[in-house]
């Protein structure tokens, strides 16, 4: 009888450390995604009257999203100086560092004073700030995609890859969320003033949460067996690229069909639908309440995505909302632009739905192209290299788009790579997530 219950406990440690696994990496990019997404929604509403407001509101909104864009540029630092570290030490190490430094970046930004007190001084060092959010969050995305990964079922490898991208959707309800009420509760004036700095500074408490977790957590199963049969490498970004240069490329041009739109519906819209200059002029928390819809849209349709994905396919699924993005884009602004306030709010609840077709799979197709001693750095490049011709632009070119021709219908038709780029490569990706 001692005999069948022996190998019980043993069974019982790795169910539990797949669950803590799974829930350590959804927190985590929660926290990490929490504090990216508060930088965009401040973007578009507080920082063009606090650090620029000497400039036209034009002018000011684009010197805003460019310091946005600045954390994009280095999205794909971050990849590289953790990807590096995670394949060489482990994932878990780099988690608790990129945790950090997110956490205390924002908590920085919401004491930051603005022009009017510390002058040019003030932009600069908001700026050098979200170049460290920018590679906290560029090192943390597949560091928690793998640690779900590699501890799961690896024939669910598209249901465990979607739990950390709910960090996205959860991060987005958080961070939308306490805008919204703390707009609600101070008014428009005070919120501008000095209340849009209290979700900054709840980031420290969000991250003694996640540094709770992610310490209990221990190393994934996959890494310890490289690490064991001494296959990692000295030269982790070196040997990827010489090895795996068409894995990175196609990785980041699959993204461009959900990246740029999602950084439209996310953080342009909220400029778009409030500055009063394109013949809207919706309150505050009308939009943020219905980006808050979306993402509790997102939160539900992700792990469905994932979950189909391990048995209809991953190229189906993410072709599906690839394509219906590219339709979706003209329903949506013409819904917006209809001059009807219901529609324009059912524009607003629904504008991830595509998104999340093609972000519930997309963590595994990424991750499955690489093997386990380059997975880290390879995944991480892929993911992060499409931010700099995306994802940071996004806003950028939608804003100057809008200022140049005066409809939602440019921004629609804006070139995007579909997911036809990505044809050819699965049988690659088979043969890489078995190594």
């Amino acid at each position: 009888m001692s005999q069948l219950k022996n190998p019980a406990p043993a069974d019982h440690e790795h169910h539990v450390q797949v669950r803590r696994a799974a829930i350590a990496s959804t927190i985590g990019t929660t926290i990490e995604w929490y504090d990216y997404f508060l930088y965009g929604t401040a973007s578009a509403l507080v920082f063009p009257h606090l650090f620029f407001p000497d400039v036209s509101p034009y002018i000011g909104t684009l010197a805003a999203f460019a310091t946005y864009f600045v954390g994009f540029l280095a999205r794909p630092v971050g990849a590289a100086i953790f990807g590096h570290w995670g394949d060489r030490i482990g994932r878990k190490v780099m988690l608790i560092v990129t945790l950090l430094m997110m956490g205390i970046s924002t908590a920085l930004i919401g004491v930051l004073p603005g022009s009017a007190t510390w002058g040019d001084a003030a932009p600069i060092i908001l700026i050098l700030l979200r170049v460290i959010q920018g590679i906290a969050v560029g090192g943390e995305w597949s560091g928690s995609v793998l640690l779900s990964m590699e501890w799961g079922d690896q024939k669910r490898r598209g249901l465990m890859g979607s739990w950390p991208q709910l960090g996205v959707a959860i991060g987005l309800i958080l961070s939308t969320g306490l805008m919204s009420l703390f707009n609600g509760i101070f008014g428009k004036d005070a919120f501008l003033s000095w209340g849009f700095r209290v979700p900054f500074l709840l980031s420290l408490v969000l991250v003694a949460i996640g540094l709770y977790i992610r310490l209990k957590i221990m190393e994934t199963p996959q890494f310890s067996k490289v690490v064991s049969e001494q296959t990692t490498t000295t030269a982790p970004l070196l040997q990827v690229i010489r090895r795996f240069p068409k894995e990175i490329i196609l990785s980041a041009l699959l993204r461009m069909s959900e990246q740029m739109p999602f950084y439209v519906v996310t953080a342009f819209v909220l400029s778009y639908m409030t500055s009063g200059s394109n013949g809207h002029d919706y309150t505050y928390n009308f939009v943020l309440i219905g980006t808050l819809i979306a993402a509790a849209v997102e939160f539900v349709l992700v792990p469905l995505f994932g979950l189909y994905s391990d048995t209809i396919g991953r190229k189906k699924i993410y072709a599906w909302g690839a394509a219906i993005m590219g339709v979706w884009g003209f329903i949506y602004f013409a819904l917006l632009d209809s001059g009807v306030t219901w529609l324009a709010f059912v524009a607003l609840c629904l504008g991830l739905v595509p998104h999340a077709m093609q972000y519930g799979p997309q963590a595994s197709i990424i991750a499955e192209s690489f093997p386990t001693n380059l997975r880290y750095t390879g995944a991480g490049l892929g993911y992060q290299l499409s931010s700099i011709i995306a994802g940071g632009p996004a806003a950028l070119i939608a804003t100057w788009l809008i200022h140049q021709f005066g409809t939602g219908y440019a921004v629609s038709g804006s070139p995007r790579v579909q997911w036809r780029a990505h044809n050819g490569t699965p049988a690659t990706s088979d043969r890489l997530a078995s190594v």
